[in-house]
């Protein structure tokens, strides 16, 4: 992984050159970035491959891996399934770029859904797959947008963190979808083979559907 700071207060710099091994995320942080700075840099460098999270002057970089894509896709995909077997209205928007101006906070979720209606401004649940540890503390951008739970995926498990009181507590289950089974769900998404996964997933829940 190639991870550079900066702090000469020129914006544009290059970014890494790409790792060979594709399952490593390349991440950069640049420091002394303003606000105006962070927006230019995400409409010209706007594009699938890369990632801007901004925190009070500090923006960072990430290149996914393809590992990283892999997993938060088969996370999603598995995601959405349980939503539509078990009749659970549940809205997705991507990886959309939510910003928090007054705040000076950015970013682009893995995934993101909204629970029972269309997004207003802000999701309610934002997906986070964390390949390779490093970078700025995400919970402090979802903060003060007030998502209310931010699940990440790490090393096959998924930790969920449900805002209560102004701040994040780390939960055993998510209170938006409190029956759903997160260990399940994170073992399936470490499966390499998708469409796999996705019938295995579905059989489960329509066994599970009949009693």
């Amino acid at each position: 992984m190639v991870s550079n700071t900066h702090s000469s207060g020129s914006v544009f710099v290059p970014l890494p050159v790409p790792a060979d091994d594709p399952n490593v995320d390349q991440r950069m942080l640049l420091h002394g970035v303003t606000w105006r700075d962070y927006l230019v840099l995400r409409e010209l460098l706007d594009g699938p491959g890369l990632r801007m999270t901004y925190l009070n002057g500090v923006l960072e970089f990430m290149s996914p891996s393809r590992k990283h894509e892999g997993v938060k896709t088969r996370l999603a995909r598995l995601l959405e399934l349980y939503a539509l077997e078990l009749d659970i209205p549940l809205f997705g928007y991507g990886s959309t770029t939510f910003r928090h101006e007054a705040q000076e906070r950015g970013l682009e979720p893995d995934e993101c859904y909204v629970v029972g209606r269309d997004m207003a401004e802000f999701p309610d649940i934002a997906l986070e797959v964390a390949v390779t540890a490093g970078g700025l503390n995400r919970l402090e951008v979802y903060r003060p947008m007030g998502v209310k739970e931010v699940w990440f995926w790490f090393e096959g498990s998924i930790t969920v963190y449900v805002l209560e009181d102004g701040g994040y507590r780390h939960c055993a289950r998510s209170s938006l979808l409190p029956d759903l089974d997160l260990k399940e769900l994170a073992q399936l998404a470490d499966q390499e083979d998708q469409h796999a996964a996705l019938k295995e997933y579905r059989r489960r829940l329509r066994e599970f559907s009949a009693h």
